[in-house]
């Protein structure tokens, strides 16, 4: 490959990365669902069919879930076109993936598999690997029963263990189970008690079957909560206007905590800022770990303009990843400046409204003298069209030739048309970010968009994150099982 084509692949892979880790096939402000999908099973099939090796390497980086599952499905898919090398990176960087991902996630993907008709050996030895290490494969039977069933009966695989089976393919022909999991489900369907051992989405079912009341149902199964089912109980006791229950917070997710935290009315969280506040900054300072106060001083611009709002299935993500970056980028600076683009200084109250005016508020930040600056928006400046990238533009060329600040632009949207994030100049490194845990990699990574994009050092990179990941694939799953 030329000095060109070596340019043009990593042009390329940056591309994709950053759709697959914003892009999830859903309804955006601006681009429909449909727009979405299709515009993303083209940057598919593009990497696929011309960068084989560099598409199933993009499994180590940080790219959401919807595209690590569609990665993995085109390459068992198309395994006859791979060469014994490439079977074997893929494979462990697949079984890697596959670790990483929600059950339910996985199950969906053995059963588009099946659906495909991809029954291959080295699909039946991933699903048979994968399903040895799961921690506890009669929580899955009862949880997950439909999707295991299907994958069990697709692969010809038989479980260790005579009751585990008969459990999956014909469970109320025994008159008792030796494991109490399975035993709890039989006796759930005569004894209100034994559906209180179960999952809280099993459990669920049967309550509605004995006709146990909502608010009884909710208080008993809270232990066997997950952390989002248990933030759900939390928001749905606010509904009802009864007392929240205390330290639920402490162990969501930061991007999913600014997500909740969003959803609250204005007066709520004003009522309740000291707590929002306080699990905000918790979540931050677990993130950023032993990198806290390490980033010297840091100034962002981060947009909560009316496009922040987001969509009808993915409601004020945009404003609430800028959120979750604040707090982090807070988190990591020895110094911290952050300018929202609506001119608001109270983080806590921010909601979607106005124009973008990205511009403005970049020179603002420049004025801090800043040696980091992180913008965090969908790349719409228009309040005036186009002055963020002059700004940007001149700043580099004029007064920072020599960079001394390090300017990163952190785009949550994927803009279909384009088949990547709207980019605000090209003289700023642009990246895209789903979760703001992701910020600290996102950075890193987009030192190969800034300038000359060099692929032997992209590939490196991808190599190295590659064998950390391979190296450690008993990774806890994303929902935890109880």
């Amino acid at each position: 490959m030329g000095e060109r084509g070596a340019a043009v692949a990593a042009e390329d892979v940056l591309l994709f990365v950053n759709a697959a880790i914003t892009a999830t096939g859903q309804r955006e402000f601006r681009d429909s669902a449909g727009q979405q999908r299709l515009s993303l099973d083209f940057l598919h099939a593009y990497m696929l069919g011309n960068y084989r090796d560099l598409y199933a390497g993009v499994l180590a980086l940080d790219i959401n879930d919807h595209n690590a599952v569609l990665i993995v499905r085109r390459l068992l898919e198309t395994a006859a076109e791979a060469t014994p090398e490439q079977r074997r990176a893929e494979g462990r960087l697949i079984a890697a993936r596959l670790a990483m991902l929600p059950p339910q996630r996985v199950y969906g993907l053995f059963g588009a598999l099946r659906r495909a008709g991809v029954n291959n050996r080295r699909t039946r030895a991933i699903v048979r690997d994968w399903l040895a290490a799961r921690p506890d494969l009669a929580f899955d039977a009862v949880k997950y029963r439909g999707g295991l069933r299907e994958t069990l009966r697709h692969t010809h695989l038989i479980p260790a263990g005579g009751e585990l089976g008969t459990f999956v393919f014909r469970p109320l022909t025994r008159t008792r189970y030796a494991t109490p999991l399975l035993e709890a489900w039989r006796r759930a369907h005569y004894e209100q008690e034994a559906l209180y051992e179960l999952p809280y989405t099993v459990a669920e079912g049967f309550a509605a079957k004995h006709g146990v009341p909502r608010d009884v149902f909710l208080e008993r199964i809270a232990p066997r909560m997950t952390r989002l089912e248990t933030l759900r109980l939390r928001e749905a006791a606010r509904e009802r206007g009864t007392a929240p229950v205390p330290g639920e917070l402490d162990r969501m997710p930061l991007t999913r905590l600014a997500s909740y935290v969003l959803a609250l009315p204005l007066d709520e969280r004003r009522r309740r800022r000291g707590e929002l506040t306080g699990a905000l900054e918790a979540a931050a300072a677990r993130v950023a770990g032993r990198h806290r106060g390490s980033w010297g001083k840091v100034a962002a611009v981060l947009d909560d303009s009316f496009s922040a709002s987001g969509s009808g299935t993915k409601r004020r993500r945009p404003l609430a990843v800028a959120l979750a970056c604040h707090h982090l980028l807070a988190a990591l600076a020895g110094e911290y400046t952050g300018l929202w683009t609506s001119g608001r200084d109270d983080a806590l109250l921010v909601h979607p409204y106005g124009p973008t005016p990205l511009g403005r508020r970049v020179l603002d930040a420049l004025e801090t003298a800043p040696s980091r600056l992180v913008i965090v928006s969908d790349g719409w400046d228009n309040a005036p069209p186009g002055l963020a990238a002059e700004v940007l533009r001149v700043w580099r060329a004029r007064l920072d030739p020599a960079g001394r600040t390090s300017v990163v632009h952190l785009n949550p949207v994927y803009d279909a048309d384009a088949f990547d994030v709207r980019r605000l100049s090209a003289a700023v490194a642009t990246a895209g970010i789903r979760d703001a845990e992701d910020l600290p990699a996102l950075v890193e990574i987009a030192q190969f968009a800034e300038g000359r994009t060099e692929l032997a050092g992209l590939v490196a990179y991808m190599d190295a994150r590659a064998a950390r990941m391979t190296a450690a694939q008993t990774v806890p799953p994303k929902e935890p099982a109880r």
